[in-house]
């Protein structure tokens, strides 16, 4: 499983979706990979910015959107544990 938070600097909800993915993926034993849509444009890959710039946070799990503006705590933890159960 593979849990990812698109965020942005300065972003308030960005923040606690942070906060709130951390504790829960520590609940679950994953880890959370935090991507910067502005730096990876700035690296050259405008593709994150483009397609969630005006929805951050967004939480992808596995690769697709799962939530945004903020973390669907309910959903997201039925989710993976169902996921762990495969």
């Amino acid at each position: 499983m593979a849990l990812t938070l698109l965020t942005r600097a300065n972003c308030s909800a960005c923040a606690a979706a942070q906060r709130d993915l951390s504790r829960i993926a520590a609940d679950h034993d994953i880890d959370v990979e935090i991507l910067d849509v502005d730096a990876a444009a700035g690296a050259g890959d405008p593709t994150l910015r483009a397609e969630y710039g005006d929805r951050l946070p967004v939480v992808l799990l596995d690769g697709v959107e799962h939530s945004y503006w903020e973390v669907d705590e309910p959903r997201l933890r039925a989710d993976l544990t169902a996921r762990a159960a495969r």
